[in-house]
């Protein structure tokens, strides 16, 4: 570990930030018991710091601690995908009926303008473009609630989505449906239709029986069946 590694920030925090960096990449498997001897050794910390940084990602839902056992890598399952989904759908529709008295033709202009650039990444095969430009669509209404919590709930849930670890390939059938999506709320928004837009996003965008089919393909490579109701 680097000198000053931990200056800026407390050790804890460095734990983990360093973790979910490792979940990003990969490193730290699904479904894998870690290595807590070997992560310390690594960083050069006690158990202490270490510890209190796993307690922060299992609230997180990112790692579960089985007393005795070890501390494992949790599984992002289709289940727990369709539970996800749910909860996004239902905070980024409330987001909605929130900003309306504050959101302007700019902030329109704007979701427009990154749907327009996202449409080009696809014709472009540019995935870390596409990427960047469709966390920005979302976070230029999200950006407009005063509602912390909220949004601690949607990054983390979508952290769990995106980044664990973060897979970097198009489906493009996918993403060109979601881009059409996009263009529907912006439609609603235009109109001044926020509970329009709501109940678009909540039971369209991130509705899990209207996205299963793709939802399937991009984190399983499975066909289509129903899942367990």
């Amino acid at each position: 570990m680097e000198d000053g590694f931990f200056n800026l920030k407390s050790l804890r925090e460095q734990v983990y930030e360093y973790l979910k960096i490792q979940l990003n990449e990969g490193k730290l498997e699904h479904g894998a018991f870690l290595n807590l001897n070997a992560i310390s050794a690594e960083m050069g910390i006690s158990k202490t710091p270490l510890r209190d940084a796993l307690f922060q990602l299992e609230a997180e839902g990112f790692v579960t601690i089985y007393p005795r056992r070890g501390v494992k890598v949790n599984v992002l399952t289709l289940e727990k995908i369709r539970n996800i989904y749910q909860i996004l759908g239902g905070l980024e529709g409330a987001v909605f009926v929130e900003v309306a008295v504050k959101f302007h033709k700019k902030d329109i202009d704007r979701m427009e303008n990154l749907n327009e650039d996202m449409k080009t990444a696809l014709d472009r095969n540019d995935f870390n473009l596409f990427y960047s430009k469709n966390l920005d669509f979302h976070n230029a209404y999200l950006d407009l609630s005063e509602n912390t919590d909220l949004l601690r709930t949607v990054r983390i849930l979508k952290e769990r989505l995106y980044e664990f670890p973060r897979t970097k390939g198009f489906l493009k059938e996918w993403e060109m449906v979601s881009t059409g999506e996009h263009d529907q709320l912006i439609d609603n928004l235009r109109r001044g239709d926020f509970n329009g837009a709501a109940d678009y996003i909540r039971d369209v965008h991130w509705s899990f029986s209207v996205q299963e089919r793709f939802i399937r393909k991009y984190y399983f490579g499975l066909a289509t069946q129903p899942v367990g109701r």
